[in-house]
């Protein structure tokens, strides 16, 4: 990498990416990190079956995560009623099938007005959230017990798109900290049925947008031709 490339992403650059399906957050960060050679990090971790905006700081803009992650998110995606899974999502096998009938247009709709506002949100035990230092993902695995406290969460919106039984399309505007997971489980709990996320796209981090994000691909031929 030639010096005036690697001074910029030393003095720092904020990167948004759009998350390709399977990759980890880290897998972007190393890859950022091994392409600009500069101390890289990320404004918010996105599970790998999520895609969607990443923002990614390096250099001296590594100081400003925090503030870009507190920011409000966007997010769009499908839940899938009529079953659970124990991670919220299908990074496990659906159980506890149940029918859908009788379940109409007007009682999904009628069932988001109860998860907007400020709630306490109980996180996936799945998730990384650190329990005696290890990320409690790590210890469910093992079938090691996990308490998990509920947290304040703010929900802005929670719109059903459109409805293809057993799947059900949202958008959600949130605070920092909330499992579109843990939605996905209650929202179907409150239906009776089940329910667990089956896609999800992050779309927006406060002003940063998805539509202005490099695919990951586009993001390394860029940082190639600087060094031209």
């Amino acid at each position: 990498m030639n010096q005036q490339a690697k001074n910029k992403y030393e003095e720092g650059q904020v990167i948004l990416i759009n998350k390709p399906l399977t990759w980890t957050s880290f897998d972007v960060v190393r890859k950022i990190r091994n392409t600009t050679k500069a101390k890289t990090g990320h404004a918010g971790t996105l599970d790998p079956l999520a895609t969607g905006l990443l923002i990614c700081c390096t250099g001296k803009m590594t100081k400003k995560i925090n503030e870009v992650q507190a920011q409000e998110k966007e997010y769009t995606g499908t839940f899938t009623l009529g079953a659970v899974t124990p991670t919220y999502d299908l990074e496990s096998e659906p159980t506890d099938f149940k029918p859908l009938d009788g379940l109409t247009p007007e009682i999904i709709q009628a069932a988001t007005t109860q998860f907007m506002g400020e709630l306490q949100q109980l996180p996936p035990i799945h998730s990384a959230i650190k329990q005696n230092g290890k990320p409690i993902y790590e210890l469910a695995r093992k079938g090691v017990e996990v308490k998990v406290e509920p947290r304040k969460v703010f929900i802005k919106t929670f719109e059903i798109t459109s409805i293809e039984l057993p799947v059900v399309h949202f958008r959600v505007e949130c605070s920092t900290g909330t499992y579109i997971r843990s939605l996905a489980n209650d929202f179907g709990a409150a239906l009776g049925v089940g329910g667990y996320m089956s896609s999800l796209c992050r779309t927006r981090i406060g002003e940063f947008k998805l539509e202005n994000a490099y695919g990951m691909e586009d993001f390394i031929e860029k940082v190639k031709s600087e060094n031209l």
